[in-house]
């Protein structure tokens, strides 16, 4: 029964520390990921590895944020090419 009473007292410690709260959402995380890492242990020492007082879900959707708004500058720009591509055409029918 020694073991057992070990294995309670562990996990009550890792609920206690938030261990178990900190590994759940790292794992979900990784779970919701849409493009899945190449190395799972990586992303993991990666996201537990912040800093303390870093917010690594602001982070995230700042980056989310962030890819959202390359995808439509790039957009506008083919759109901005293609427009000017057209007015090269009527210039050279024109000339």
């Amino acid at each position: 029964q020694q073991p057992d009473s070990k294995k309670k007292e562990f996990r009550k410690y890792l609920e206690k520390s938030g261990a178990i709260d900190a590994l759940t959402k790292v794992l979900v995380g990784l779970y919701e990921e849409p493009e899945r890492p190449p190395n799972a242990v990586d992303y993991i020492k990666r996201y537990l590895g912040t800093s303390t007082g870093v917010d690594a879900e602001a982070i995230k959707r700042e980056n989310e944020d962030l890819r959202q708004e390359v995808k439509e500058l790039k957009a506008a720009l083919a759109k901005a090419s293609a427009a000017g591509e057209n007015n090269e055409e009527k210039e050279d029918i024109e000339t």
